[in-house]
């Protein structure tokens, strides 16, 4: 079971160091946060964007990039190629996004040609340590997928799920969200939890319990499923959160951080690596925790 985050950091320090590429890397916030991870024994990175500007931003913010490997790429475009195309090659295990479009760092990773396709839906996965849960619990999917299909929802599910097998949670517990415990024929979210509940169940979805609906409060506290005579392994344990829709996911994302004090972690998954997408609202220990996130694994689990 794991409770803090930190022990993602301890996860990364006990075996090969991963090495992270940053893609555009001219930008301040996300050189500092790869400077902190390299600082914190985490990664080695390789920055790929325009060098003029990358050593014009390193002096003007003392930022020392001397322990990089650095690859002169101006065009950001060219620069999301070239960066996949090292991960996809074997030179480096982890992608950043720096001072590019996120949709131009996609194109990249989706690229039938160079790119880091699996089959899998990309997908954004959050770990949360919160001071009012007994250990991390992972939401899924709060920056990604809009309102995913019902296939596409188990691709984001099966996710997670691997991921979290990857941390070493060997049977993660799955909870599908829904606002009712009863499957509603007029709510999608609530016939959906079930379908892939039951997907579990026939082993369609693989190393894990799923159980859904369930309301978020059921997920997370074996009190409140007491007292609605809920009877679910899930209940009250739940590993793994999975919302509806980017509403729902990133509604509770922002509430764990605002209301409830969360520390946070975030990655993307679905390519062959994981990938760093830092928002400049992160906080320095958020954008140093996702880094940690993606270096905690040393190798890929292929979805069943």
């Amino acid at each position: 079971m794991l409770k803090k985050l930190s022990e993602l950091h301890d996860m990364a320090r006990g075996h090969r160091r991963r090495r992270l590429v940053l893609a555009a890397a001219h930008d301040a916030h996300a050189m500092g946060a790869v400077i902190d991870a390299h600082q914190n024994k985490l990664v080695d990175a390789t920055l790929v964007g325009d060098e003029r500007k990358i050593r014009n931003i390193a002096e003007e913010h003392k930022l020392d990039i001397s322990p990089f490997a650095l690859t002169h790429e101006p065009d950001n475009a060219k620069a999301a190629a070239r960066a996949v195309k090292m991960v996809r090659d074997g030179e480096a295990d982890i992608l950043m996004k720096g001072n590019l479009g996120t949709a131009v760092l996609l194109r990249a990773v989706l690229n039938k040609e160079y790119g880091l396709r699996t089959g899998e839906q990309i997908s954004h996965l959050a770990i949360f340590e919160l001071p009012t849960y007994h250990k991390l619990i992972g939401l899924t999917d709060a920056a990604m997928n809009i309102a995913p299909e019902l296939m596409e929802k188990v691709s984001i599910t099966r996710n997670a799920i691997n991921y979290f097998i990857k941390l070493g949670v060997k049977t993660p517990k799955v909870a599908m969200l829904s606002a009712v415990e009863t499957v509603n024929p007029a709510m999608k979210s609530s016939m959906e939890a079930s379908a892939i509940a039951k997907m579990g169940d026939r082993g369609q979805i693989k190393q894990c319990i799923i159980d859904g609906p369930l309301a978020f409060d059921n997920a997370v506290s074996t009190k409140s499923a007491r007292m609605k005579g809920i009877i679910s392994p899930v209940a009250g344990d739940a590993d793994i959160l999975v919302a509806d829709d980017i509403d729902a996911a990133n509604g509770l994302y922002k509430a764990f951080i605002y209301f409830a004090s969360a520390k946070c972690a975030a990655i993307i998954l679905g390519a062959a690596a994981p990938i760093v997408l830092t928002s400049r609202a992160d906080t320095d220990e958020t954008k140093l925790n996702s880094i940690a996130l993606a270096a905690a694994v040393e190798e890929e689990v292929v979805s069943s």
